[in-house]
């Protein structure tokens, strides 16, 4: 496997990084947590939770510090757009089409990109959280199903702070006062004893990686996280 394995070409990676650095380190403050645990080698799942639209911008920020380039799923209208579309591509995106037949297509490639070494950044629950509280919701199955088809590590990651920046449903980034984008990353998922039981321990399965995102949420806020999880 080459050392670029998952990664885009250097000219790329330089350009990204060139725009995101800047803006992240402008937008917030920094409490990053525990990089260390996040493997600097090999296909891994990040699993994390999802409070703003700023967010994968601010964890990507994050992971790309800590050495891993970050593998984003993005609407498929993107990749139609003229040089946007070049763009996105150029930087490994994978394309999701909501509600479609090809829908299952951007876990066929995410799988590839694993196998390739890559980082890929999924949000389990598929949207942002609607509870009222804040709390993770319950996720989907598609991390589940590509970290057992592949066995890939999953590394649950939870962050805070992003939705003081740009709250959900609001258009109007709140600028000052500064916020603190707060992070956190716990140990891999333990999977293992869902490898050999098929399709009907994926729910189980995801239930433990939402269970260990939602254990470094509480860390990270200070707070006892609730018993019933949204959408249970």
């Amino acid at each position: 496997m080459s050392r670029r394995a998952g990664r885009p070409t250097r000219f790329w990676e330089g350009v990204a990084i060139v725009i995101v650095k800047p803006l992240s380190l402008l937008l917030v403050k920094r409490d990053w947590r525990r990089g260390d645990l996040i493997p600097r080698r090999g296909g891994i799942i990040v699993a994390t939770n999802h409070l703003s639209w700023t967010d994968p911008v601010l964890i990507s920020h994050y992971l790309q510090v800590n050495g891993r380039w970050p593998v984003i799923l993005a609407k498929a209208g993107l990749f139609r757009v003229p040089v946007l579309g070049h763009v996105v591509r150029a930087m490994l995106a994978i394309p999701v089409e909501r509600g479609s037949a090809a829908a299952n297509s951007s876990l066929e490639i995410a799988e590839q990109r694993l196998r390739d070494g890559g980082c890929v950044l999924f949000y389990p629950e598929g949207t942002i959280t609607r509870d009222p509280d804040l709390w993770p919701m319950a996720g989907k199955t598609g991390v589940a199903r590509l970290a057992l088809t592949t066995g890939a590590q999953v590394i649950p990651i939870a962050h805070w702070g992003a939705q003081e920046l740009l709250p959900y449903g609001e258009k109007k980034i709140r600028l000052f006062p500064r916020k603190t984008f707060r992070v956190l990353t716990g140990p891999p998922v333990d999977l293992s004893r869902y490898h050999d039981l098929g399709p009907d321990a994926l729910r189980e399965a995801t239930a433990d990686i939402m269970a260990a995102i939602t254990t470094q949420l509480a860390e990270l806020r200070g707070e006892k996280a609730p018993g019933v999880r949204a959408n249970d």
